[in-house]
């Protein structure tokens, strides 16, 4: 998944340092970033301040680092030394990229969104000041306090012995199916959402809800917490939240298409429930 980066250890004390040569330059437009390399998977690279006018030191804003390489936002675009090819390219190219450089990208990236926007406090309107101690913007006026915007959500592998329940999103273009996934409303526990999403999106009822592990996924500033669960009872036909589900059905577990690129966790999710029959076979 893109934030499993080890042996690269991420740091995200809060500090406020300046930058070195080869710390990176994270720079955004809309949902474009700046990147160096072609462009392609496995040659994108991130923005070295040695490849960046002097000028970007001085704008730099400290976020975290990977190992010792200091990872930096800056709010202008930076001129670009001679000879440096650097261009603006989505940011969804980080789910391409190698996977500490992709992590970097993406969390700045949502770091980036957040300052954007909370310039302004949402009870007075008085301009917010970011804190001296610690990562959060302080209203000077009223001292409310936000913190960087974390959605929690849940996503669930739901099987019948060797089926796993996947849908289809209306306008889906890629032809994949996914699993359930959905965000937790105020006063749930994560397994009270599971049971509630399955509900809703498909009229399924479930049983044995157990954690299976969690990821950030900053492209929607969310933390994801995986769920494995079981149907309870006979199968039924479904009852769709066509506003959410376009199609769901059961897929037996040597005929899932898994996804090459295994960034998310539902990739893993799906990857975890094939081999427990893989396992499950070999026992026998």
């Amino acid at each position: 998944m893109i934030h499993e980066i080890q042996p690269h250890i991420y740091d995200n004390s809060f500090h406020q340092y300046t930058p070195g040569m080869q710390d990176i330059a994270l720079y955004y437009e809309g949902k474009e970033m700046l990147l160096a390399g072609d462009g392609e998977a496995g040659h994108i690279q991130l923005p070295r301040f040695s490849q960046l006018d002097e000028t970007a030191m001085e704008q730099a804003e400290y976020l975290f680092s990977i190992d010792t390489i200091g990872c930096y936002l800056l709010w202008k675009r930076p001129e670009v030394k001679n000879g440096e090819a650097l261009t603006m390219r989505p940011v969804q190219l980080m789910r391409e990229a190698e996977q500490w450089i992709g992590f970097a990208g993406v969390t700045g990236w949502q770091l980036q969104r957040w300052e954007q926007t909370h310039k302004f406090c949402g009870k007075c309107g008085s301009l917010m000041r970011r804190s001296a101690r610690e990562r959060a913007f302080v209203c000077p006026q009223c001292g409310i306090r936000e913190y960087p915007k974390i959605n929690p959500a849940i996503i669930v592998a739901v099987s019948d012995g060797d089926e796993l329940l996947m849908i289809k999103s209306p306008g889906s273009t890629s032809g994949r199916y996914h699993l359930i996934a959905g965000y937790v409303e105020v006063g749930e526990t994560f397994e009270q959402t599971v049971a509630r999403e399955v509900m809703e999106e498909v009229g399924v009822k479930v049983k044995n809800i157990r954690y299976y592990k969690s990821q950030p996924w900053a492209f929607s500033d969310t933390i994801m917490v995986g769920f494995t669960a079981e149907l309870d009872g006979e199968r039924t036909p479904f009852v769709l939240q066509e506003e959410e589900i376009a199609e769901a059905k059961w897929v037996h577990r040597k005929d899932i298409l898994q996804n090459t690129n295994q960034a998310s966790i539902g990739s893993d999710l799906i990857r975890y429930f094939i081999e427990q029959g893989t396992e499950g076979n070999q026992e026998n």
